[in-house]
């Protein structure tokens, strides 16, 4: 037995496949129609190869279910070169906070909600903080 994908519900499917195509770098590789009903894209990461699929259930399908924000899934997880600078990228497209980036260890996280609630989480080797330049040597 091997992962394959996770896969999450969402409310809207073009919206999502929006926000993970075109701001977190996804690439659409299938796309149906479920026998019950539903609706789902499959999207792959190029460099991990890792693959997330989008389900809709409209509200005639077999497994349709009222939408409870964030509950199916615990969290998504995205390496990045840059944290803090991705944080600040992903919440100007449509994310919001829901843990600034902080640093532990020879790391740096944060975690954001994409446009359904869902925690992102933000996963990078530590950077040594940019030198004001405002501030002068003593």
């Amino acid at each position: 037995m091997w992962f394959k994908y996770t896969g999450i519900r969402v409310k809207d499917l073009n919206r999502s496949l929006e926000f993970y195509t075109k701001v977190m770098g996804l690439k659409r590789v299938d796309r149906g129609t479920m026998r019950a009903g539903g609706k789902y894209i499959t999207l792959k990461d190029e460099k991990s190869g890792q693959r997330l699929e989008l389900n809709y259930y409209p509200p005639d399908a077999k497994f349709y279910e009222e939408y409870y924000e964030g509950s199916e899934l615990d969290h998504l997880a995205f390496w990045s070169q840059d944290v803090r600078k991705d944080y600040e990228r992903l919440l100007a497209n449509g994310c919001t906070t829901a843990v600034e980036p902080w640093d532990e260890g020879s790391f740096t996280l944060a975690f954001v909600r994409d446009p359904d609630g869902i925690w992102i989480e933000i996963e990078g080797k530590k950077t040594k903080p940019k030198p004001d330049k405002n501030k002068q040597s003593a």
